[in-house]
């Protein structure tokens, strides 16, 4: 099935989808400044949904899949939902803001393969700024008993204005804690549903309130400078997932482009090629920011939106799926030019992958 998945790469038509992002409910109980899906009514993922894609994935060629949301760990059978893929031999990433961690430790064992944690702050005063809650050392208890219990950990930090100064003190965070990796990217302000149905409940912009000012970029480049040098053991050694230099691209040049000081690093991303998001009500998209392509429902259904109800196998190939992908590839999708979280597997990688 790997060598299967080598077709993917050549046209616009999958033949193996080897990661599923999975989106367990829409609700969230963080309150974070940069997303708003915390303000929609919690809904989680029907179980027969999620048989209907569990049963999907033998024939897919699935190796991994990433529970996400909202906050996936407030799906009441998350850790039924995370052994049905393991049982089948997917490895099962768990992406959380950490605030239920600590008391869901117990079932981390044998349910998930990596939990990714997000920490948008080296300090409780900045952690509560950002995520909306005063819950800094609850995340850092929860980081704690993952750990304590070998279960692998990723720290996630979403650098924007109000954080940029403590990334050092979040890597120290990492390396105390003996997190696996401590990864960083940057604040997106530009898509409006990526992250819930942004900008029309504020009055405010994205842009002026996270993004760096210009003095602030030339900071956050010399902080980076540093970074190099001080933390040279952690880079080598992949506690720092991203290496300086692609640190140094995805967020001084992006924050720079924000400003209109030269063009937005140009993304190398194929995800679309072999991956898609499902939604909690089944929607269907190529990634976090490209739009729909259809939805699926639990067995031969309507969906109500237009979109007919199909097999996974067949809604990932239907025209429009295919007529997005090629979109993309061509550079004809605007949302990719600015996009913050770009992903590529080339052949090798997805040989090994």
């Amino acid at each position: 099935m790997p060598v299967k998945s080598l077709l993917n790469l050549w046209g616009d038509r999958l033949y193996t989808l080897p990661l599923i992002v999975l989106y367990l409910t829409d609700g969230c109980n963080s309150r974070c400044v940069s997303c708003d899906i915390w303000r929609n009514p919690r809904r989680n993922m029907p179980m027969t949904l999620v048989q209907q894609i569990v049963d999907a994935c033998d024939d897919l060629g699935v190796r991994w899949v990433l529970l996400s949301g909202g906050e996936a760990m407030q799906h009441p059978q998350w850790p039924q939902i995370a052994r049905l893929f393991r049982q089948r031999g997917i490895y099962v990433m768990l992406l959380t803001n950490g605030l239920l961690v600590q008391k869901q430790a117990d079932e981390l064992i044998d349910t998930v393969d990596e939990l990714i944690v997000s920490l948008d702050g080296g300090t409780a005063s900045t952690y509560a700024a950002i995520r909306g809650l005063d819950a800094f050392e609850l995340v850092l208890s929860g980081i704690q008993s993952a750990r304590q219990l070998s279960v692998p950990v990723i720290t996630r930090t979403t650098v924007q204005r109000g954080n940029f100064r403590e990334i050092p003190t979040i890597i120290d965070i990492a390396l105390k804690y003996n997190v696996n990796r401590a990864s960083f990217l940057a604040v997106d302000v530009g898509n409006p549903f990526a992250f819930g149905t942004r900008f029309e409940s504020e009055s405010h912009s994205l842009a002026s309130d996270l993004a760096l000012t210009t003095a602030e970029v030339d900071e956050l480049e010399h902080i980076l400078g540093v970074l190099e040098t001080d933390y040279a053991v952690a880079f080598e050694s992949g506690h720092i997932a991203e290496s300086p230099q692609k640190l140094r691209r995805i967020l001084v040049d992006y924050f720079r482009a924000l400003l209109g000081h030269g063009d937005f690093p140009r993304p190398r991303c194929n995800a679309p090629h072999f991956s898609t998001i499902i939604e909690v009500d089944g929607t269907l998209r190529p990634c976090y920011f490209l739009p729909a392509y259809g939805r699926l429902k639990p067995r031969d259904a309507h969906s109500g939106d237009g979109h007919l109800a199909v097999p996974l196998a067949e809604a990932i190939n239907s025209d429009t799926a295919q007529a997005l992908r090629a979109a993309y590839r061509k550079g004809q999708r605007h949302e990719c030019k600015s996009c913050v979280c770009p992903l590529y597997k080339g052949p090798r990688a997805l040989l090994r992958w």
